[in-house]
């Protein structure tokens, strides 16, 4: 090889990793389960979960765009993706907003969230507009583990939302709305963005 071809290889090399060659492509396969991890003193156990139901809060994310997520992917804010702490990478999950019944759906790739308190999931700024949570930063939410459609996972893994759906019932979302208040969490919740993820 000659002097002036070295330059020119090491410049396109270059080039490649600044171009997120060393990103993972999104993809649903293989998911990555992960081994116990410590963030801040807390412990979290990695676990496949196929009948995961919970209810909580949900904040949002957005000024890491261009960071890698836990799955080796290039992180978009305005994709419909989300972080959790133990789920499966990746994993698609339905978020319900408690205070308007709006649904949607996300897939996991990242982890977080690590405040101590309910927060559950970490939506994207994106996930977080197309749940209509976004001015609140914070709200109740239920989030169940899916199996979605192979359309939808094709739009998700093109950071496309999928069709809207339908508002939960009123009255699923009224014994929703009592089982959050009955764990002394109030549906409303806070309203100011908690720093940190």
């Amino acid at each position: 090889m000659s002097r002036l071809a070295l330059p020119c290889l090491a410049s396109a090399l270059a080039l490649s990793a600044c171009a997120g060659g060393t990103f993972r492509t999104p993809s649903d396969v293989p998911v990555r389960i992960g081994k116990p991890y410590v963030v801040r003193g807390a412990t979290f156990v990695p676990a496949a979960d196929p009948t995961y139901d919970m209810l909580g809060y949900a904040s949002w994310y957005g000024s890491e765009s261009g960071n890698r997520t836990a799955n080796g992917e290039r992180f978009r804010p305005d994709w419909i993706t989300a972080a959790h702490t133990t789920l499966p990478l990746p994993t698609y999950v339905e978020v319900t907003a408690l205070a308007t019944g709006r649904r949607i759906v996300v897939r996991i790739n990242d982890r977080g969230p690590f405040i101590p308190g309910p927060r559950i999931i970490d939506l994207s700024r994106g996930a977080a507009e197309r749940l209509g949570i976004r001015a609140v930063g914070q709200a109740a939410v239920r989030v169940r583990r899916i199996e979605p459609s192979e359309a939808e996972r094709r739009r998700l893994l093109k950071g496309k939302p999928t069709p809207e759906l339908a508002p939960v019932s009123q009255p699923v979302l009224d014994r929703l709305r009592r089982q959050f208040e009955a764990a002394g969490m109030p549906v409303t919740g806070p309203t100011r963005r908690a720093a940190g993820r």
